[in-house]
């Protein structure tokens, strides 16, 4: 009778940051780049100032980048698009 809702498009939620935020994390990731793919301003100027100043910017970056790529479409889109977690 009800007709049942169409299963979410994780892509358009902004799945399709996923990839590009998790290959720039691992490759450039002491930049803060990924955090401004993702709309993390604030998170980006400090993780480019622990890049150049401490040099500990990359191996955040490389961790979350490996965070980013191995989670799933919808919990990628949960956690970091919709739960706005900036950090891990």
């Amino acid at each position: 009778m009800f007709a049942q809702p169409a299963p979410p498009d994780w892509q358009q939620a902004g799945a399709d940051k996923k990839i590009i935020a998790g290959i720039c994390a691992i490759v450039v990731g002491g930049f803060g780049v990924h955090k401004f793919i993702l709309g993390y301003t604030n998170e980006g100027i400090i993780q480019l100032v622990l890049g150049l100043c401490f040099g500990i910017g990359g191996i955040i970056g490389i961790i979350e980048g490996i965070i980013y790529l191995t989670k799933s479409d919808e919990e990628f889109v949960r956690t970091y698009i919709q739960g706005h977690k900036g950090w891990f």
